[in-house]
């Protein structure tokens, strides 16, 4: 029986779901912009970027965000983390 573990079943939604792995690991900007038109509306996008984020995945387009995107939001809640509460 082939049985997918709680914390990956949401990848069985994902709309890139048996879509080839070079499309999501582009070599351009080109190809991201590709990958990111699949995943606009794609009902699992912010799972995949949290999965992405959480794991530090740092080649490809996961959740509709480019490796360059998801560096930007781990450095934003990293520095609302250390910002100083009021």
């Amino acid at each position: 029986m082939d049985e997918t573990p709680e914390e990956y079943a949401w990848m069985l939604n994902a709309r890139c779901r048996g879509a080839a792995p070079t499309e999501f690991f582009p070599s351009d900007g080109l190809g991201v912009e590709s990958a990111q038109h699949i995943c606009h509306d794609c009902p699992v996008r912010a799972e995949c970027l949290e999965y992405a984020l959480a794991h530090r995945i740092e080649h490809g387009v996961w959740g509709g965000a480019s490796e360059r995107e998801r560096r930007r939001i781990l450095r934003r809640r990293r520095d609302l983390i250390s910002a100083p509460q009021s």
